[in-house]
């Protein structure tokens, strides 16, 4: 029997790499669902070639323009998840959740009910409102997988583990385009200079906080709340050629590696395969880069964002959610050439200091509109300070 498939965020670089994937593969999968928030043209070519029946368009706007465009009688086209859900009659096998920003949260927790097992691409997500995540699979009894490499790594390593007593857990970081990178000259950094990562091929938002470092302090929260550490038992090192995705040492004097090529096809094909015998094509063990890992730890003047580290708690709170929409916001003013590339540090370790946002460190997150109007509030917060 095929296993039911729905994609969330299906027009991004993990939803098209996952599709693609299952494109290889159709006799073993049954797309039943595919979604975005405006790019309806190419999720029009996505359920064509998935031969998928059913499409969510978040966008008001363009969900109306699709209802007229569209000439496929066999597609039925929605504009929320909740209208879909209703046409389901029992739980899909596997759902990717690969929605950016904070929009993607609810969309998450919604597919958690209706799937087996939910993978999660989406940073934002996790970081924010894992509380609400972590409840709601063990209501419902669905298997979780990270998504991240670095995550899907550390994952692997301990998932069939009795013993998961750690005393240190390493995400590695290539160090992104600008390892090397004079520092004087980083006030001339353009986003096209940004976006050109030495080794993987990703969106643009992830692609600038490669190199600002800030998907590595993104990753350090997440990796905290999915594996229930502290901080303290978390550490970041530079690793160029990002062939080793993490290191777990557990307190036993074991120590566990964990690597593979730099394509994200591979924890994505291993968790739609999860627990069974499929096959990857990959690159024979590459001893030359086994033989000089190049770790380092980091440079703090290089990737002052680091710092933002300092200022957490082991308390989940909604101080979390200030630094995920500050960082969303500078990112997408720097992509718009409104800041240099600088001042996403630097504007964000000033905001993450200001007293009406600090104070949140020991508010717990009661529900997601908390999240939402935070948000927004953060947004137009840092719209103030640029303009």
């Amino acid at each position: 029997m095929k296993k039911k498939v729905i994609i969330l965020g299906s027009t991004g670089s993990i939803g098209s790499t996952t599709i693609k994937i299952i494109n290889r593969d159709k006799n073993s999968f049954k797309v039943i669902l595919l979604t975005a928030n405006k790019n309806y043209k190419k999720l029009f070519l996505q359920a064509k070639k998935t031969n998928c029946k059913n499409i969510i368009i978040y966008d008001e706007k363009n969900y109306l323009l699709s209802l007229k465009i569209n000439k496929n009688k066999n597609l039925k086209i929605f504009n929320t998840t909740d209208d879909f859900t209703k046409t389901l009659k029992e739980k899909v096998d596997y759902t990717m959740c690969s929605i950016t920003g904070i929009a993607g949260l609810k969309p998450t927790l919604e597919a958690i009910k209706f799937s087996r097992n939910i993978a999660i691409a989406n940073k934002e997500a996790i970081i924010c409102g894992w509380n609400f995540i972590k409840k709601d699979i063990k209501k419902y009894k669905t298997k979780f997988i990270p998504i991240d490499s670095e995550h899907f790594s550390i994952w692997s390593l301990i998932e069939n583990t009795k013993y998961k007593n750690f005393e240190k857990i390493y995400l590695t970081a290539s160090g992104g385009p600008f390892r090397k990178l004079p520092l004087d000259k980083f006030k001339k950094i353009t986003p096209d200079k940004a976006l050109k990562h030495p080794n993987w091929s990703m969106g643009k938002k992830i692609s600038i906080d490669s190199a600002t470092m800030m998907n590595k302090v993104l990753e350090v929260i997440e990796a905290k709340k999915i594996f229930d550490l502290k901080y303290n038992q978390l550490e970041i090192l530079i690793h160029p050629q990002s062939y080793l995705h993490a290191i777990v040492k557990f307190d036993n004097g074991l120590t566990k590696l964990l690597m593979h090529d730099t394509k994200m096809e591979i924890p994505i094909f291993n968790s739609l395969y999860h627990e069974e015998n499929y096959k990857i094509k990959s690159k024979h063990l590459n001893f030359e880069i086994l033989n000089n890992l190049g770790l380092k730890k980091l440079e703090v003047k290089r990737y002052p964002s680091i710092k933002i580290l300092n200022n957490l708690t082991n308390r989940d709170s909604l101080f979390e959610t200030v630094i995920v929409s500050a960082n969303d916001m500078l990112v997408n003013l720097f992509l718009k050439n409104k800041i240099t590339f600088n001042e996403i540090s630097t504007i964000l370790l000033k905001v993450i200091k200001m007293k009406e946002f600090t104070k949140l460190k020991t508010i717990k997150v009661k529900n997601i509109d908390q999240i939402v109007k935070l948000n927004v509030y953060v947004s137009l917060k840092i719209n103030d300070l640029v303009i």
